[in-house]
């Protein structure tokens, strides 16, 4: 019987590229979040770099983290941001030029998500 699956190897090799380069930015950035004492707020913030959670709430992960939801969404905003910056980083060492790296960012997403 064949696979019931239409992943080729090439997908496959992507995809797995793909999930080692996140995995990479994300230790990183827990690094770095480590480096400056807050490793607490990155293991409540990290799930949320991806947007808000089906079961939690941001007053929830405030209330945890003894902070207010307004500066929670603040946290979170700069989290997120400083892992889009890493990213950035990252695949702009696999491409030739500056242009390439928004195609790249997609084309990662893609072979992610098992689309392209």
């Amino acid at each position: 019987m064949e696979p019931a699956h239409a992943m080729t190897p090439e997908r496959l090799f992507e995809r797995q590229w793909a999930l080692t380069l996140l995995n990479r930015v994300m230790e990183q950035l827990a690094g770095e979040y480590a480096r400056a004492d807050k490793q607490r707020q990155f293991e409540r913030l990290k799930d949320l770099i991806a947007g808000p959670l089906p079961d939690r709430s941001y007053a929830d992960i405030a209330a945890e983290l003894e902070t207010t939801e307004g500066a929670l969404k603040v946290a979170v905003h700069r989290l997120r941001h400083r892992y889009r910056e890493m990213l950035t980083g990252e695949i702009a060492e696999t491409v030739d030029t500056a242009d390439e790296v928004d195609d790249e960012i997609r084309h990662l997403y893609a072979a992610i998500s098992g689309g392209e």
